[in-house]
């Protein structure tokens, strides 16, 4: 026997994805019809690489629950000298670099977030970096965050280990959707990612009883894939996206990506 499930995934207090998905009762021995469970964190992939479809989904579902306009998207690279040789080595360099930038928000009284993806490593594509971090009001501007990407060999004196960019991520098309769009593609080269530990986790809550095969069918199948019945279902969302499928051997599968609106913050 076949049931439908709406799967809510909670991404930090504004950014919300639904996975309304057939089950059948035989893949699914615990679930319990017609109640509604209490929310889970979502695991996050054991593969810290960017080659999986839910190690991209995860980062998307990470960065768009703690960051947003105003934060900082930064962009490091090396210098031939200070190229690393190993993709251990490069993690080792942006690890310095980070530890600078915790070092200097906690003497301003801020606390650190960050998303980091690493890439390269091979001959084709040299190791780079990229970091999406929070921003600050007052008291560290675009320039010292772009100053701390140095180092000061033994002897020497300090100079920039090698190209960095940070620029304020922008509400647009091209704000933080589009980067974590462009961290997750398929890279040339190795490609890791990572984040700080104090970042909110993907939460998600099912529930078994809110559709049925038939009513997705057909919602799936109207030329706007849903779009006006679901506004209607989530009236405390704004629905960004709408991606329904079909799949030969379970069914119908939609899948929505929604904002909180402003006021709106009961879940």
């Amino acid at each position: 026997m076949r049931f439908v499930r709406e799967k809510k995934i909670f991404c930090g207090p504004s950014y919300v994805e639904v996975d309304i998905i057939p089950r059948t009762w035989e893949a699914d021995m615990v679930a319990k019809r017609g109640t509604r469970s209490k929310k889970k964190r979502e695991s996050a992939p054991k593969q810290r690489n960017l080659n999986e479809k839910n190690a991209k989904r995860y980062l998307r579902q990470l960065g768009n629950g703690n960051f947003g306009s105003g934060d900082w998207f930064i962009s490091l690279s090396y210098q031939e000298k200070f190229k690393p040789e190993s993709m251990d080595q490069a993690e080792k360099e942006v690890g310095n670099y980070i530890r600078r930038l915790k070092a200097r928000y906690k003497k301003l009284g801020h606390e650190f977030k960050y998303i980091l993806v690493n890439e390269g490593g091979t001959n084709t594509v040299r190791f780079n970096h990229h970091l999406i971090i929070n921003s600050l009001e007052s008291g560290l501007n675009r320039d010292d965050v772009e100053a701390l990407w140095s180092k000061k060999p033994k002897g020497q004196k300090r100079e920039r280990i090698g190209m960095v960019n940070a620029r304020s991520i922008q509400t647009n098309e091209n704000g933080l959707e589009g980067i974590l769009t462009y961290l997750s593609k398929d890279p040339k080269g190795r490609k890791r990612w990572s984040s700080s530990r104090n970042l909110v986790r993907p939460v998600s809550r099912p529930n078994d009883h809110k559709y049925g095969p038939r009513t997705i069918e057909k919602i799936a199948q109207t030329p706007d894939q849903g779009r006006d019945y679901f506004e209607k279902k989530y009236p405390e969302f704004d629905i960004s996206e709408i991606e329904a499928k079909y799949y030969e051997e379970t069914g119908w599968h939609v899948y929505l990506k929604m904002w909180r609106r402003v006021g709106r913050i009961n879940r």
